[in-house]
């Protein structure tokens, strides 16, 4: 561990991370700053989410977090990066998303008409910005090129990131601390292979996401609505597309998809388990990971531990692809805290519920108990 301190690794660092420093800073700051404005504005025009349903929350609560993210967002990719093309089309596109799933929050959008928007701007990102995979690099330096292939792959992608992180946001901070932990994730790789550009962009939504949390963590002020998940799936989706662009990297794209394994895989099975019960994809329920162990008796807030440390663990994984090693030992032990905090913060409260009735039959014991 001596040698991650060592002057040439600090030089390296400060070399490659604090770039992105600059716009996790302006991020975090300005999307703090907005939250009230949100908060305002969410009430003034009744975007707000009610109480009932799958909301556990007692009082009707602000749903315009998206905006008070992406301005931190803009922000900071404005003041500090290097503005062309691509980096103009997150700003963009993640600016888009935001404000046409308003429209959802505020009045609600058939399935087939959000999934429309969703594949739209999945189209602009890869057709109107060039923000496409156009290869995949495999071990030995083979590299394979999608051809045909390109915007098909890129649109199911941005399209698919968009979901994931929409189905993640089913429990207060839960979210928002995901996709921080992945964009650190992704700031770490990039910084690894020089890639400013994406740096900065990790940067500013690592920023505008820790930002949010301080409002959205549980018991949440405000939500960041499907505005706010849309915003932050494109954008990780599109800052993850850049990175490998412009370098062949052995499983470029493991980083930030062993980080965000666990929701990725819980999309999947959503998908799966309402096609398989002849319900619409979009249609919501209470089967998510999340809410599992919610049943199982962990509150919002350990939940939230629980992903963390989950991504941050698998997110380790993946930095070990781009010679950050040293890194999983520091994710290792922050993972153990994590979990122990978990664990203590039941045992003291003993807030170990009945178990649901799958685990029941599991566990041989009676389902009537």
């Amino acid at each position: 561990m001596s040698d991650f301190f060592s002057p040439a690794a600090l030089e390296s660092i400060s070399e490659h991370l604090l770039p992105g420093l600059w716009t996790l800073l302006v991020a975090l700051s300005v999307s703090i700053a907005i939250v009230p404005v949100a908060l305002w504005l969410s009430r003034r025009f009744g975007v707000l989410a009610q109480p009932g349903g799958r909301h556990a929350h007692a009082n009707p609560t602000p749903l315009l977090g998206g905006l008070a993210m992406w301005a931190g967002f803009a922000a900071g990719t404005l003041l500090f990066a290097h503005l062309n093309l691509e980096t103009v089309g997150v700003l963009v596109v993640s600016g888009l998303a935001m404000a046409l799933l308003v429209i959802d929050d505020k009045r609600g959008m058939r399935p087939l008409v959000k999934l429309g928007v969703q594949v739209g701007l999945a189209l602009l990102a890869v057709v109107g910005f060039g923000i496409e995979i156009k290869f995949f690099s495999l071990p030995g330096g083979h590299i394979v090129q999608l051809g045909l292939l390109v915007s098909p792959v890129s649109v199911f992608w941005l399209v698919g990131m968009q979901n994931t992180v929409n189905f993640l946001d089913g429990a207060d901070g839960l979210a928002a601390g995901v996709v921080a932990i992945v964009a650190l994730v992704l700031m770490l790789a990039a910084g690894q292979l020089g890639q400013l550009e994406v740096v900065q962009l990790s940067g500013a939504l690592a920023g505008c996401c820790a930002g949010f949390l301080l409002f959205n963590f549980p018991p949440a002020r405000i939500f960041m609505g499907d505005s706010g998940a849309h915003f932050l799936g494109i954008a990780l989706g599109m800052i993850s597309i850049v990175g490998i662009a412009k370098v062949a990297v052995a499983f470029a794209l493991a980083a930030p998809a062993l980080a965000l394994a666990l929701p990725i895989a819980d999309t999947g099975w959503a998908i799966l388990r309402r096609g398989r019960q002849g319900r619409s994809v979009a249609a919501p329920d209470t089967l998510h990971i999340h809410h599992r162990l919610q049943s199982f008796g962990l509150d919002a807030r350990q939940t939230c531990f629980v992903f963390y440390a989950a991504s941050a663990l698998l997110g380790g994984l993946g930095l070990t692809l781009f010679g950050h090693g040293r890194i999983l030992a520091v994710v290792l032990i922050a993972a153990a805290i994590l979990t122990s905090t978990v664990v203590a913060d039941l045992l003291q409260h003993g807030r170990w519920r009945v178990p649901a009735p799958w685990l029941r039959r599991l566990l041989g014991e009676p389902a009537s108990r």
